[in-house]
């Protein structure tokens, strides 16, 4: 059952990988990104590499805070790297605020705070892609 899905995001032909550690997680963002844009759970950055090839690029990395522990910045430069025009989203509960902002002053392109709710992923997504009427949001340097 597709839940207030615009046809228009429906045939959007980007695509966004959900990459956390937490299978909870990925199956909830899965489950309410789906009928309105390409999308694919993975739980390593590994995975997403290994699936991320040329023809299946992602536009969009929703990626969990638990990843990040390791290493914002460095995850973040590596991640931009092989996908120059990705986008990037932390996903991330209250307690990880301070290791959201700093893979968000790495370059991530800013985070999704749990709880997670249909309507504020959709939007976020959207505003992030630039499908909401806006323009996409740009990273700006030195923060």
């Amino acid at each position: 059952m597709q839940i207030g899905v615009e046809t228009s995001k429906a045939v959007d032909a980007r695509r966004v990988f959900v990459v956390d550690e937490d299978e909870i997680t990925r199956a909830a963002l899965q489950f309410m990104l789906h009928d309105e844009i390409e999308t694919h759970e993975l739980g390593s950055l590994d995975e997403a590499y290994a699936k991320g090839t040329d023809w299946l690029a992602p536009d969009l990395l929703l990626i969990g805070v638990s990843i990040l522990r390791a290493g914002e910045e460095a995850i973040i430069a590596d991640i931009t790297a092989r996908y120059p025009d990705i986008r990037i989203l932390i996903v991330t509960g209250k307690e990880d605020e301070a290791t959201a902002i700093a893979a968000i002053k790495a370059g991530a392109h800013g985070a999704i705070v749990k709880p997670l709710t249909l309507e504020a992923v959709r939007k976020k997504v959207d505003t992030i892609l630039g499908r909401d009427g806006a323009a996409p949001l740009i990273q700006l340097g030195g923060l």
